[in-house]
């Protein structure tokens, strides 16, 4: 009869995932499974414990940091998530992303043992980076056309209205009718466009958070690329202002931009052609702050203490007649409030409005 430790090292070895036990007190690999050879190609399972080092130096130094950190979180007791790690022994190679499951024990002499599994996820992550890409892309260009159709839709119901006025002494209902049907149809385009945008908003709003570890520099950069292609289309002028040019916070990648996509679509909504609406990110202490600034119409005092109400009296329409529900400003405190952030505003009229987002970082 096979011994039960023989049969259980034989399907650890069977299995594509690579298996590892780890002494942290001697610094040792106890044990890893025969898939370490496949998932580091060229290294050998019995040099293990030598080969730490050199693995340890391909991950860049963010995520060197990162996972040092969470293991000795590990190894002190404490929580940690399932680690997610890049992979690059050299530039011309191409990157790897590795996940790692990890859990502490006490071995029988009173050390300290680490145990789990390693495995490539490489095309998984690049397949959900790019879905995340998109996703945001799509998002940024949707709020931009929105801005660019709804403007000559609104100028072409201000014409209406004003032929409409001018043409009653002509006592023409055939004329006064079609400049009504003129006049309906383009306000009723302008409602479907911002109903669309805002039901992406609210259904985004209401799927349960995924947080993950995301350079906020790099997912804030995408977006705001995507608005200074666009700047003609909406006649204003965005710019992003990183103060450093990596910064990990565990977030929900869709969510977080949906709420930079809203505060943006404001202020592009309250700035007249040819403003500035600006998004800055630098990390301070322990926590993230982004700003996004606009230099537009501001907001009335007396209703800063109420904008972030639900069907808040703060609602307004934007300078081409946008219409806005009220909802908008709630649903971002509350996704801020579910990453454990902090958002607040402040504004004077006619000289702009400034959105502070605090957000914890990564250790």
């Amino acid at each position: 009869m096979i011994p039960s430790a023989t049969l259980f090292q034989q399907l650890l070895d069977a299995s594509p995932l690579t298996f590892f036990a780890y002494d942290a007190d001697a610094h040792r690999v106890l044990y890893v499974s025969a898939a370490y050879e496949e998932l580091f190609p060229g290294l050998r399972r019995e040099d293990a414990t030598a080969d730490l080092p050199r693995l340890l130096a391909y991950l860049p130094a963010d995520d060197q940091a990162y996972a040092l950190h969470c293991l000795g979180e590990l190894i002190t007791g404490r929580h940690c998530d399932d680690l997610l790690l890049r992979l690059q022994p050299r530039p011309d190679v191409p990157q790897r992303w590795l996940a790692v499951q990890a859990q502490r024990s006490i071995g029988p002499g009173g050390q300290h043992l680490l145990s789990g599994t390693v495995q490539d996820v490489t095309v998984e992550q690049e397949y959900l980076r790019n879905a995340d890409k998109y996703m945001a892309k799509k998002n940024t260009t949707l709020e931009i056309l929105s801005h660019d159709l709804a403007g000559p839709f609104n100028m072409l119901q201000q014409l209406a209205e004003f032929l409409e006025e001018r043409t009653k002494t002509l006592q023409d209902e055939q004329v006064q009718k079609m400049l009504r049907i003129m006049r309906d149809t383009c306000r009723d385009s302008v409602t479907l466009i911002r109903d669309f945008v805002d039901g992406e908003f609210m259904d985004s709003a209401n799927v349960q958070l995924k947080r993950q570890r995301v350079d906020l520099v790099l997912a804030l950069r995408q977006v705001m690329e995507t608005y200074q292609q666009g700047e003609h289309l909406v006649a204003k002028h965005f710019a992003f202002r990183p103060a450093q040019p990596t910064l990990f916070v565990d977030i929900d990648n869709n969510k977080f931009l949906q709420v930079i996509n809203n505060l943006l679509s404001n202020a592009i909504k309250f700035t007249g052609e040819g403003g500035h609406i600006s998004v800055g990110l630098e990390q301070r202490a322990d926590h993230a702050l982004v700003t996004v600034a606009d230099d537009g119409i501001g907001i009335p005092a007396h209703l800063l203490p109420v904008l972030f109400d639900r069907f808040t009296p703060a609602r307004r329409p934007g300078l081409r007649g946008e219409k806005t529900t009220g909802l908008g400003m709630h649903i971002i405190e509350t996704i801020v409030r579910l990453h454990k952030g902090h958002i607040w505003v402040e504004s004077q009229e006619n000289v702009g409005t400034t959105f502070y987002i605090k957000l914890p970082v990564l250790a």
